[in-house]
């Protein structure tokens, strides 16, 4: 074998496991074997999780929040202070603030990312061309998914449409699309899946980023459409902050069209509590996606960063451990009940919503997991711990230097 990880903890009240990894795959795991590596890691009853899955992020616009601040805190501010921005992003500029990132996220667990990479008119494919790039470069210690993201709207910037396509043809892996910032939300949901279906790609769009549940909200007819076109469970979106201010007897109704079409919806709550409610005077509202609603109702829930350190979001790190400790009391997820399927909306969840294959600790399924610096899968969240050793591939790509003091 090439590692054992030895006395992991999977859950809590089960036994401790052995997890063995040869080739890049999980070989064997269950309580202990004897079979030998080359590298063997006591866990002593510490967690291990499998990696974390970062389904939605933007590469090549974190770190520029000291450049230009978003002084109102609102989205229509951020939107017009990077459109600013981006033109005078330099490839290098743009590399050197995704390699940030990209190293943190690494060695805070994280072993996959769906990254949204725009373009425009205004700024060519340079950002989007870099994160393309750095797919390529970092392959191995971690898997990067590329969303052609046109963040200026299709229809509303002339040029934006060719690009979409040109985009595809440069090697997107996913069709990417925001309704709320075009001339028609209808007319943008319907060439993303006349793009998507023509390339054979899944769908990611940032969906009804608004404090309000109005006539303009539009994921009813999202999920329509993903019916009719036949894509079920091929379409995610980011967001959906409208649901949060929906009727009940509305919401419900809601719920079971998106569970039925198979859309998994990512909250991004460092965003969204950020930037909602700016013109709520007193009894602010959280302008979260009804999490707890959404979960019950059948619907694939996960929990990502979206931004770090600019218009949109001015902190964060690249944790994704933080954002689902901040998602435990913003969206009332802290009772026993419901603490406990937090995790899964850091892993599991956005695997199966990001279309990964051989993923989750079991045998047969890819080497990548992370050990945490604590005894309870309970509370591993709000423990916030190290990250100990982040594998990927069968391959030690970030270690703690705490884990020198396993056996204390």
């Amino acid at each position: 074998m090439d590692i054992i990880i030895r006395n992991a903890r999977l859950e809590d009240n089960a036994p401790l496991v052995d997890v063995a990894v040869k080739a890049g795959k999980i070989a064997e795991i269950g309580p202990g074997f004897e079979a030998t590596a080359a590298k063997e890691i006591n866990a002593d009853g510490r967690v291990l999780i499998p990696g974390l899955v970062e389904s939605h992020l933007h590469l090549e616009k974190a770190f520029v929040m000291d450049r230009k601040p978003n002084r109102s805190g609102t989205l229509w501010e951020a939107i017009d202070i990077t459109k600013e921005l981006k033109p005078t992003f330099t490839r290098d500029d743009i590399l050197a603030r995704s390699h940030r990132v990209i190293r943190q996220v690494v060695r805070y667990g994280t072993t996959h990312i769906r990254a949204h990479a725009e373009f425009d008119p205004s700024q060519g494919f340079t950002g989007f061309d870099a994160v393309c790039d750095l797919r390529d470069q970092y392959k191995g210690i971690i898997d990067i998914q590329v969303v052609a993201f046109p963040q200026e709207g299709i229809f509303k910037v002339p040029g934006t449409e060719e690009m979409m396509y040109e985009a595809m043809k440069k090697g997107a892996d996913v069709v990417g699309g925001i309704p709320y910032n075009d001339r028609s939300a209808e007319e943008h949901i319907d060439f993303v899946f006349k793009l998507a279906k023509a390339f054979d790609k899944d769908i990611d769009l940032h969906q009804d980023f608004k404090d309000d549940f109005d006539s303009d909200t539009c994921i009813e007819y999202l999920a329509r459409k993903t019916i009719q076109e036949g894509y079920e469970g091929r379409v995610s979106t980011g967001h959906v902050t409208s649901l949060g201010a929906a009727p009940p007897d509305r919401l419900k109704d809601i719920i079971k069209l998106i569970a039925d079409a198979g859309i998994s919806i990512m909250c991004l709550p460092m965003t969204d509590l950020h930037l909602g409610a700016r013109k709520d005077s007193f009894n602010v509202r959280r302008t979260l996606t009804p999490i707890r609603a959404l979960r019950d109702g059948g619907v694939n829930m996960c929990l990502a960063t979206n931004n770090i350190r600019n218009a949109f979001t001015p902190y964060g790190t690249g944790d994704l451990l933080q954002v689902g400790m901040l998602a435990i009391p913003a969206g009332h997820l802290g009772g026993a009940d419901d603490q406990s399927t937090v995790m899964g909306m850091l892993t599991t969840n956005p695997a199966k919503a990001i279309g990964l294959k051989d993923y989750g600790l079991e045998k047969g399924n890819n080497a990548d997991m992370v050990l945490l610096d604590t005894r309870s899968a309970t509370t591993a969240i709000i423990d916030l711990p190290e990250r100990l050793y982040v594998i990927k591939s069968g391959r030690v790509v970030a270690q703690s230097i705490r884990e020198t003091m396993l056996n204390f």
